[in-house]
């Protein structure tokens, strides 16, 4: 009889699914779903992504010096940092709308005699910012029967979406979640890979 053998842990090949919540949002525990404030991006999640995936980038700017006496350089600084995470969304619903244009409120209107019900996104965005938290939830590399997540506290939303609608494909939203730096002191925010379930 052939040994059958699991592939290594390490090598995933799986989608993440992000949620965002206000600023200051108590990150769930890796091993608890997302409740309360943490809103899922995408009606159905990771099944609302485009095929492409998730990307998360980490920017960096480096400077060197290089002294007169040596044609290699002797020290380096790291000058500006920022992580994005990037993904397409083939969800134009109010809400994810209103998501990539700076996190707008969706008005909603109720349906009365003579007036349709509707859901309104504003599409002037204004000179202020939305800035809010980000989690991004997927599968460990220590244990793929265990999750991994991105825990980022503070986040703008940067893309410039571009939805075509037409024959045969969705009409699909970018989005790229930029950090800025927290102002609660957690910087980036972390990474958090599961290894074992609690006791």
């Amino acid at each position: 009889m052939p040994t059958i053998t699991t592939q290594p842990q390490e090598l995933l090949s799986c989608p993440l699914t992000l949620w965002v919540a206000p600023i200051g949002t108590a990150v769930p525990l890796v091993d608890t779903t997302p409740t309360g404030a943490w809103v899922q991006v995408g009606v159905n999640g990771a099944n609302d992504y485009d095929s492409t995936g998730l990307t998360v980038t980490h920017n960096q700017t480096l400077a060197t010096f290089t002294p007169v006496g040596t044609t290699a350089p002797v020290a380096v600084w790291r000058t500006d940092e920022q992580l994005e995470v990037s993904v397409t969304l083939a969800d134009t619903t109010a809400s994810a709308y209103a998501l990539t244009m700076n996190n707008v409120a969706v008005t909603t209107v109720s349906a009365t005699t003579g007036l349709p019900g509707e859901s309104d996104v504003p599409l002037l965005q204004g000179p202020t910012v939305a800035v809010f938290a980000l989690l991004a939830r997927g599968l460990s590399a220590l244990n793929q029967t265990l999750n991994a997540q991105y825990s980022i506290p503070a986040v703008y939303q940067s893309a410039n979406p571009a939805p075509v609608y037409k024959k045969g494909a969705p009409a699909e939203l970018s989005l790229t979640f930029a950090t800025i730096l927290d102002p609660n002191g957690g910087g980036f925010g972390k990474l958090q890979q599961q290894s074992a379930a609690r006791t």
